[in-house]
């Protein structure tokens, strides 16, 4: 059967398509766009010590983004890398505000993004969609005008893959609430809503509050910080509303929490909030979807049933509807009893 934690059936909601890149794919991209790396080693560009320093490097990492078919390679390979892992279904993050100032076509981008992932749809059956993510360290002017471009996009037909609007980068010093006219721009177009709240060392759950109650966001990625307020957990938990948790990131790349086992997850679970498990950013992490299930489940001490609830709920904080989300639950239900333990 192979690894257990590979084979059961994931959707992810929480991983940046830049944050996929193979070691030797950036090498080769740079080279390429003649950017020289400040490492003769890719693998040593991904060090580093808060979520501040990280996006220094996820930044350069963007800079070898150069052209439609860069893209389509990332979003290919991303793809293809994670179907050996589970991987069913993904709503994809994509950034491109620094492409975007430096006067790249927003449709080449989304071109080439749909492009590789239609590819890798037909080589892996891994299906994906893209969330278009606004880059807070470019303030609200240039998250507006990226949703205004994406909007003109879609009613041109070529943006059918972006099915939804994000922000996401720095998270502290940042007024989230300024960012309410993209959102309601987005909302306004038929954009699907989520946000980065509650991510950053030295941030509450007021971001998560702000990105519910002023912004209207329908999901919240990371969103740990919301274990603080326990009255915005209830209220959470009733509602239903999403988060898409990354465990190992919150560990590596934000520094929030000193080891996997001083994680929240569980206490998020057993509080009844719909906390899913994401890789945020693999490729810079050295994980996978089967490593990211496989050591949040050791370490917070998760039986297979409490795995496979989080690979449901996965289902169901998805963007997917009608029949086609029933037919994925009715897949995953079908998979995980195939795979449940004896002992379970």
């Amino acid at each position: 059967m192979g690894d257990l934690y590979d084979a059961i059936p994931k959707v992810e909601l929480h991983c940046h398509v830049e944050g996929t890149v193979r070691a030797g794919t950036v090498l080769e991209l740079a080279r390429k766009a003649g950017r020289p790396l400040p490492v003769e080693d890719p693998a040593e560009l991904y060090r580093y010590t808060s979520l501040d320093t990280f996006l220094a490097i996820f930044w350069l990492v963007q800079e070898t983004l150069v052209e439609p078919a860069d893209w389509e390679r990332i979003a290919y390979e991303s793809l293809v890398d994670a179907a050996p892992h589970g991987l069913r279904y993904r709503e994809t993050f994509f950034t491109p505000a620094r492409h975007l100032a430096a006067g790249h076509d927003l449709g080449g981008i989304v071109d080439g993004l749909s492009a590789g992932i239609a590819a890798a749809e037909a080589d892996t059956g891994v299906r994906a969609s893209l969330i278009a993510d606004m880059d807070r360290a470019y303030g609200p002017a240039a998250g507006l005008e990226f949703i205004e471009l994406l909007v003109a996009l879609r009613r041109a037909g070529r943006a059918e893959r972006v099915i939804g609007v994000g922000m996401d980068s720095t998270e502290l010093g940042v007024d989230l609430s300024a960012f309410k006219p993209a959102f309601e721009l987005a909302r306004g177009a038929g954009f699907r809503l989520t946000g980065h709240a509650g991510e950053a060392v030295g941030t509450g759950p007021r971001n998560v509050r702000v990105a519910l109650d002023l912004l209207r966001v329908e999901r919240i990625d990371h969103g740990v910080a919301i274990m603080e307020d326990p009255e915005l957990v209830n209220r959470v938990a009733g509602e239903r509303i999403p988060l898409t948790v990354c465990p190992n990131s919150n560990v590596v790349i934000a520094n929030r929490f000193p080891s996997l086992e001083a994680h929240p997850f569980r206490a998020m679970r057993e509080a009844g909030l719909v906390a899913t498990i994401n890789t945020d950013d693999p490729g810079m992490t050295d994980l996978d979807l089967g490593v990211e299930y496989r050591t949040v489940a050791a370490a917070q001490r998760l039986s297979f049933d409490e795995v496979a609830a989080v690979a449901l709920d996965g289902v169901e904080a998805s963007w997917l509807e009608g029949d086609d989300k029933r037919r994925l639950r009715g897949e995953f239900e079908a998979r995980l009893d195939d795979l449940r333990p004896a002992s379970a």
